[in-house]
């Protein structure tokens, strides 16, 4: 699939119904964004060593279970293109966010402006990355902030066949309510399926106006087969 293929598959979502859910609840999962044969092949770059910048072991650091692997410039075009397609819908929410909690949104319209700020910043490492999960692999509940300069709202692609090529390894969103207990929400992600979902916090009504609900993310326990998904952040790291 070509770049503008890309752009217009994530300009045709239903966005209306994609920033309702994520003024609900923090996160909302997408229609198709890649196809099977663009799936198939950010899967393959996973054992190519050039195309990334560094491999983590989520068990050395206590994370969870599995690894992930974050690119190094350039992006493959697959990546580069869909962070740059989900941009602007993006940051159309960020900002509404933003101005709702009275904080300052420091994001320009284009994408590379804000990235080259991150450089200048020396948050100057690329973020996009791809995780690998086998049986009894997880993702401990964490945020992705990285350094000072942090856009709100990153997207996860499936990668693979839930039921088919593996089992388990729901997305799962925690949000610690106000005065409550915790509110969890699980997501079977389909094969060139996406979700949106807080890098940190949203905003909630309350009694004094708005406040930000503090959220994490991470994985259920994959049950059985190897589970690969895309990760999509907005700001680059320190």
């Amino acid at each position: 699939m070509s770049s503008a293929s890309r752009a217009t598959r994530v300009d045709r979502l239903p966005w209306d119904d994609i920033v309702d859910e994520l003024d609900r609840v923090g996160c909302a999962a997408t229609d198709r964004v890649l196809t099977d044969a663009d799936c198939a092949t950010l899967v393959g770059l996973y054992d190519v060593d050039a195309r990334f910048r560094s491999t983590v072991d989520m068990a050395r650091h206590r994370f969870g279970a599995g690894e992930y692997r974050y690119f190094a410039h350039p992006l493959p075009p697959e990546v580069a293109a869909l962070r740059a397609a989900f941009w602007p819908h993006l940051l159309r929410v960020a900002r509404a966010w933003y101005e709702q909690l009275g904080r300052p949104a420091p994001w320009p319209d284009d994408l590379d402006r804000w990235l080259a700020r991150c450089h200048d910043a020396g948050q100057d490492r690329p973020t996009p990355l791809l995780l690998r999960y086998g049986p009894g692999d997880w993702n401990a509940l964490h945020r992705d902030l990285y350094g000072e300069l942090v856009f709100p709202l990153q997207v996860v692609v499936g990668l693979d066949r839930p039921d088919g090529d593996y089992a388990g390894g729901e997305f799962v969103v925690v949000e610690q309510r106000l005065r409550a207990q915790s509110r969890a929400t699980s997501i079977t992600i389909p094969r060139g399926h996406a979700v949106v979902f807080t890098t940190r916090d949203r905003p909630v009504r309350s009694a004094r106006g708005w406040s930000a609900a503090p959220m994490r993310h991470g994985l259920s326990t994959v049950r059985s087969g190897r589970r690969h998904a895309l990760g999509l952040i907005f700001h680059d790291a320190a």
